[in-house]
């Protein structure tokens, strides 16, 4: 009895992992990417991972604002006069608020034709991301009004305070195109820099590029004065928000992937060398500094058990990906279940000074992007369709 029971489970296991290899009802969360490789995370210990936590949920006090009016505003800004908010949008435009209702502002394509027509989901937009653009960060200089736009497919881009189609100043660093244009910010000489998140996967293959941790990313800088541009960093995994210090002596962005914020110095004896300069609690997205010169952080989600195994063992996350699980409830389980929201903030030193949540995500889903003005946070993702006001 024992031989035909063994040869029934062994067959089993032969035609599930031809299943999974051939995939033929393409319900896996890597189908169409017959490239795909997945690379190990070299995450922090996890003992190093903050385990502070807002017992509070007091992101759950937050006023929902513009609720379906704006479709995934990763980024928010005001402009030197204080007016806005403006916000980049899943159909490619750039939007601004004038006290009463939402105006169009700018575009990063000059293609607006009916694809591009605002739909009722931010993710109704992804297929046509690549024609109608999609901003995403936003950096007002405050010397001359001009908007600056990292944009996913169209790469660096600027508008002028009167708004209209965005002028390309970037779409490719040392012979290598930009794959997924995503932050930036500005010094006082007006020299931008910015993040390419990868050469290899697009935004709108975002959850490809989270399931590989890929390490192709590239922080950047850009010379208006002498239009060059020039590489600073390579071979970062997932580099995604950036904001300058408050004295301009250094900048922070996130490792995505990794989970940390890295410092690249800019003046002083350490100008061209980089540090940790600190440990995030989950997976960072953009930064911003207040008036303080703190750094306001977006967490994308807080770090699992699940997520840091499957991110050491690149063999075994591949096995799992190739199983007949869609994508999307691939993420969940890498975000934990259920999308949550964790916001972050810290000193110029890199110590942890405040943290905010809604672990249920009751009200604050989601967090891309804190941006402090007036004693109140705004908040924005690209996930949601509203803007949350703390």
């Amino acid at each position: 009895m024992a031989l035909p029971l063994a040869g029934i489970f062994a067959a089993i296991v032969f035609f599930f992992a031809l299943y999974c290899g051939i995939d033929p009802f393409h319900h896996s969360a890597i189908h169409g990417f017959p490239d795909f490789k997945a690379h190990k995370v070299d995450f922090p210990p996890w003992k190093q991972l903050p385990s502070v936590n807002d017992p509070d949920n007091k992101l759950q006090r937050s006023e929902i604002k513009f609720l379906n009016q704006v479709q995934g505003p990763e980024s928010i800004a005001f402009d030197p006069l204080g007016r806005g908010p403006y916000t980049g949008v899943a159909d490619g435009r750039v939007i601004f608020w004038n006290g009463e209702s939402w105006t169009d502002f700018a575009y990063t394509s000059s293609n607006r034709s009916e694809l591009c027509a605002p739909k009722p989901s931010p993710f109704a937009h992804v297929k046509t991301e690549h024609i109608c653009g999609r901003p995403l960060g936003l950096r007002f200089d405050k010397k001359t009004g001009e908007l600056y736009i990292a944009d996913a497919y169209f790469g660096l881009m600027k508008v002028g305070p009167a708004g209209g189609l965005a002028t390309s100043l970037v779409t490719e660093a040392e012979g290598v195109p930009l794959g997924f244009t995503n932050d930036l910010d500005i010094d006082d000489e007006g020299n931008i820099y910015f993040t390419d998140s990868s050469t290899r996967y697009q935004r709108r293959n975002f959850l490809q590029l989270v399931f590989s941790a890929e390490n192709s990313g590239r922080l950047l800088k850009y010379n208006p004065a002498k239009k060059e541009t020039t590489v600073l960093l390579n071979n970062i995994a997932f580099p995604n928000g950036v904001s300058m210090s408050k004295d301009k002596s250094f900048l922070v962005f996130s490792e995505c992937a990794v989970g940390r914020l890295l410092r690249y110095w800019l003046k002083g004896e350490k100008a061209g060398t980089i540090d940790v300069f600190a440990i995030t609690p989950g997976f960072p997205d953009n930064i911003r500094t207040n008036e303080k010169g703190e750094f306001w952080v977006g967490i994308h989600c807080r770090r699992n058990l699940y997520s840091h195994i499957v991110g050491l063992y690149p063999r075994l996350r591949t096995f799992i990906l190739r199983l007949p699980i869609p994508a999307k409830l691939q993420y969940l389980m890498q975000v934990g279940g259920r999308v949550h929201a964790i916001v972050v903030k810290y000193n110029v030193d890199g110590e942890l000074v405040e943290v905010l949540e809604d672990k249920q995500g009751k009200v604050v889903r989601a967090v891309s992007e804190v941006e402090e003005k007036d004693g109140k946070l705004w908040i924005g993702s690209v996930l949601m369709p509203f803007i949350a006001v703390y």
